[in-house]
């Protein structure tokens, strides 16, 4: 794995800059280094080993299947909010928090099947068929329904895990996501209760480079922990190929093993089997008539052949007597 995060990326993006110390809350107290001209300073060392723990926990939720929703509505937030939840692929919230989003999550979903009808009317040339006047109010409601909840149109599901930017302004998002139990992920600044937040990330929550240096990481995160559930998918299905193949071998294997056990009429059938026989009999019987009569011709010549070598014998004792003389 890559580096995570680095000091120096956090010291440039002035995520160490806490609120003057007047308006500090002592429950910060823990996540602060030191005082400088009337400003908090963040202790770094805290806020690295935060993200660190923060960034594996997001990584396995995707990767076991989660979403992560992502919320922002401060205006410093509401792009970077948008455009990294985008680029990560998870739902997300950056302009008004609408009450039970969470808790109250099947009337929302059913709002977003709304949303995601109306749009396929105006996509499909419904609309235009209507008058100009129902024309209007399906576009207004489109409008409406699209503003506040384009984020999450990709949310199919309570989320695993909520990140939120800034604890003050997301009061609400936070106590809903403590009433379901969802772990709850913050950048908190000095300023504010850390109390009711699962993984605190020690951080200066009102620098725009602050917050894209932050929510960036979470969804670098989320982009691992998608890549890691694609490889799992991926060997899965290799496996799963590659079952029924050896299925097949082994019941091969079990065919030739069980047909071996098998008799010659179990194998071949009866019928096949006699006439096998009936045929190998009378291949038999004519090599035997053939051997027989080979024997038959050799027993007739042998008389002749014995007559022929007697003459031969006396033709040549003959010639050996006129030579003496």
């Amino acid at each position: 794995m890559a580096k995570i995060i680095s000091m120096k990326a956090l010291l440039e993006s002035g995520v160490h800059f806490g609120h003057r110390t007047n308006r500090w809350n002592p429950k910060m107290a823990e996540y602060i280094f030191t005082e400088r001209n009337g400003i908090h300073i963040i202790d770094l060392q805290q806020t690295v080993h935060a993200i660190k723990e923060v960034y594996g926990i997001v990584s396995q939720a995707v990767s076991d299947g989660g979403e992560i929703l992502f919320v922002g509505t401060k205006r410093q937030a509401q792009q970077t909010v948008a455009d990294e939840a985008e680029r990560c692929g998870m739902p997300y919230v950056n302009e008004r928090w609408l009450g039970g989003s969470l808790t109250n999550w099947p009337t929302i979903s059913k709002r977003i099947a709304e949303l995601e009808r109306l749009e396929k009317m105006q996509e499909s040339g419904e609309v235009d068929l209507l008058t100009k006047k129902e024309g209007l109010m399906i576009q207004r409601q489109i409008d409406r329904l699209h503003h506040r909840l384009s984020g999450l149109i990709t949310m199919k599901r309570v989320p695993k895990l909520l990140f939120v930017v800034d604890i003050g302004r997301e009061q609400a998002a936070i106590h809903e996501a403590n009433l379901l139990k969802i772990p709850v992920i913050a950048m908190a600044d000095t300023n504010y209760d850390p109390r009711y937040i699962d993984y605190v990330i020690p951080s200066n929550d009102d620098a725009i480079r602050a917050i894209k240096l932050i929510v960036g990481t979470m969804a670098n995160a989320v982009l691992e922990g998608k890549s890691a559930r694609e490889e799992e998918e991926e060997e899965a299905q290799a496996a799963a190929e590659a079952l029924p193949a050896k299925k097949s071998q082994r019941k091969a294997s079990k065919a030739v093993a069980d047909a071996s056990d098998l008799s010659d009429e179990e194998l071949l059938g009866a019928a096949t089997l006699k006439k096998m026989s009936d045929e190998r009999e009378a291949a038999e019987a004519v090599a035997a008539a053939e051997e027989k009569a080979v024997e038959e011709k050799a027993e007739e010549e042998a008389p002749k052949t014995e007559e022929a070598a007697a003459k031969d014998t006396a033709a040549e004792a003959a010639a050996a007597e006129e030579k003496a003389e």
